[in-house]
């Protein structure tokens, strides 16, 4: 419940309605209002206490639409959240597999690939559960920009979502449902076999290039040439092909891999 505002609250309110997109911090509201950092703590605070703001965590908040029936539950969108809280950042893992359509299943939580330290792969921020994995900005690429309202979200494009998710399986929701979204990739318009290759390289982990090359052929998919492409490129080692699953299971000399999970052919419909 909102309660009583004065004049000069509310022409501050109102610039940040207008001139601020999605969650801010302290820093972009002192610029907006031209006010000391001292002041803009207090004025927020306040603000937020008094049901005009919502708290997204310390130090970050976000205006709440005026015609919120209950202003302190007020919810900012998760992935502009994220670009506030993360950045720099983006969108992957199975969020990124949603928005791109490349599975039907819906996932709690949002992935987010962060340049920043963190100490937890796993952080709740206005109820909303995000997984994190730390990566260097230069590692940042194979993105597109996508618009949540008035924020500008980065989001991995369709082939590094998939070279994502091969590099860590978790990030797919585990490698089956990571097979069933290369499955899926490879028989729609974002397929780019050739941009696979390219971002496998770039990111460096050859890891990638096993789980993709024996998912190929595993599931008997429709890539004989991207197959080649990949046991050209498969490094020394033994690497799980689930690093997530505790569990024995052959070993795959021409893969270099530890078949820890069984995956199956679609059967004919």
């Amino acid at each position: 419940m909102r309660l009583g505002i004065g004049e000069r609250n509310r022409v501050a309110l109102e610039r940040l309605h207008r001139d601020v997109a999605g969650p801010f911090d302290m820093a972009t509201a002192a610029r907006v209002l031209r006010l000391p950092p001292d002041k803009v703590r207090r004025l927020l605070g306040y603000l937020a206490s008094r049901g005009w703001l919502s708290r997204v965590r310390r130090g970050v908040y976000t205006t709440v639409p005026l015609g919120a029936s209950e202003p302190s539950d007020w919810r900012e969108d998760p992935w502009s959240v994220a670009v506030a809280v993360f950045a720099p950042c983006y969108i992957g893992g199975w969020s990124a597999c949603e928005h791109w359509e490349l599975t039907e299943q819906v996932f709690r939580g949002v992935v987010v690939m962060t340049a920043r330290p963190i100490r937890s792969a796993d952080v709740e921020v206005q109820g909303t559960e995000f997984r994190l994995k730390h990566l260097p900005e230069t590692l940042h690429f194979g993105t597109r920009a996508v618009w949540r309202d008035r924020v500008k979200v980065k989001v991995s494009d369709p082939t590094r979502t998939v070279i994502d998710i091969l590099d860590e399986p978790r990030l797919g929701g585990g490698i089956r449902h990571s097979a069933a979204v290369l499955r899926e990739y490879l028989s729609a318009t974002h397929r780019n076999d050739k941009l696979l290759v390219e971002y496998g390289d770039r990111l460096g982990n050859r890891t990638v290039f096993k789980r993709l090359g024996y998912i190929i052929e595993a599931l008997g998919l429709d890539a004989r040439s991207l197959a080649d492409e990949c046991a050209a490129r498969v490094s020394a080692g033994l690497t799980r092909l689930d690093p997530s699953v505790d569990a024995g299971g052959r070993v795959l000399k021409r893969w270099g891999l530890r078949v820890n999970v069984e995956l199956k052919r679609e059967e004919p419909s």
